[in-house]
């Protein structure tokens, strides 16, 4: 089961959620040549979480603390930070403790 995962937006209050549009390019330079190759490298879910520090009214590496207790952090298949939960039981858990921790700052989403 996933559901999404969105935060108060810093700047105008409202809920948001980062979405991977592309993977990330992967260059690279040396001294002595050129190298043409670039390679695209996908972000997993913790990695694009940490993408909304300053975004978010949260830290993301306190958001991710919490989550990790009852779920996991995935990048969707449209792009979507997502948390991935084995049962009903760990969405209800981890919906009472985010709200006990960061109240109506981070919240999920079908």
């Amino acid at each position: 089961m996933r559901l999404r995962l969105f935060g108060r937006c810093r700047i105008y209050h409202d809920p948001v959620s980062p979405v991977l549009k592309a993977p990330a390019q992967i260059g690279w330079n040396a001294w002595f040549r050129t190298i043409d190759l670039v390679t695209p490298q996908p972000l997993k879910g913790e990695e694009l979480l940490r993408r909304t520090r300053g975004w978010w009214t949260v830290e993301p590496t306190d958001v991710a603390e919490v989550i990790n207790e009852h779920g996991r952090l995935v990048v969707g298949d449209q792009g979507e930070l997502m948390v991935e939960f084995e049962n009903q039981e760990k969405v209800q858990a981890l919906a009472a403790a985010l709200q006990e921790r960061f109240n109506d700052q981070v919240q999920l989403a079908p």
